[in-house]
């Protein structure tokens, strides 16, 4: 079985600082974010809640934990990290951003989009301009750009059989009856109406005339 990780148990003030940073929500969001783990941490909650609490990957997750342990409210800072972090250039970060805003599928990679992981992991071991850097900062530069990855809604073609003639029965009461018609899609009615309804199908369309 796995160690459960989790921070050690927080002094008074620790507790009302760690509250002030995530009540306020400003300043710096690593600082912010960190805050939160810890905070969930020191709640009882496990690894994988927290990550997706706060939308990370487990690994950066414990690694908030271990530094918390070792440093206490000092490995909240965005500094923390041994060492100067390695310095972007802007061809650099122009080409990271480029490479977010292509879908994976054409970068010859098996998924519809990204995360900041597998981005991270692109990066650094698959795109023709290799740039190592950390998942934090990577994260810095794709809000500055104010990029973000999100689910698209894919649409179907329909396959209801009698789709055509049911659109053409819609045409026609919608150029016939103009005054006497109404039609409605997904987003709701498109006109006022009366009367007797004709179904679309799945074709996502409804229309009515006299």
């Amino acid at each position: 079985m796995a160690e459960l990780v989790c921070v050690r148990r927080l002094s008074d003030q620790e507790g009302q600082q760690l509250l002030r940073i995530t009540r306020r929500g400003t300043g710096s969001p690593i600082r912010l974010r960190r805050s939160m783990v810890v905070l969930a941490s020191a709640g009882g909650n496990t690894v994988p809640a927290i990550a997706r609490l706060v939308q990370a990957d487990e690994d950066t997750i414990r690694q908030v934990i271990h530094r918390f342990r070792e440093m206490g409210m000092a490995s909240l800072d965005p500094q923390w990290a041994g060492g100067r972090p390695r310095q972007i250039s802007p061809d650099e970060e122009q080409h990271i951003v480029e490479t977010a805003n292509t879908r994976p599928e054409k970068l010859g990679r098996p998924f519809t989009r990204w995360s900041i992981r597998k981005l991270a992991d692109h990066l650094r071991l698959h795109a023709t301009r290799r740039v190592r850097i950390g998942r934090e900062r990577l994260r810095q530069i794709l809000q500055r750009h104010r990029i973000t990855f999100q689910r698209t809604k894919t649409w179907k073609e329909s396959t209801d059989p009698h789709r055509d003639a049911k659109l053409a029965r819609i045409e026609y009461v919608s150029s016939s009856f103009p005054q006497r018609v109404f039609a409605f899609d997904e987003f709701g009615p498109l006109a006022r109406c009366h009367h007797r309804i004709i179904l679309g199908g799945d074709t996502g369309a409804v229309a009515a005339s006299t």
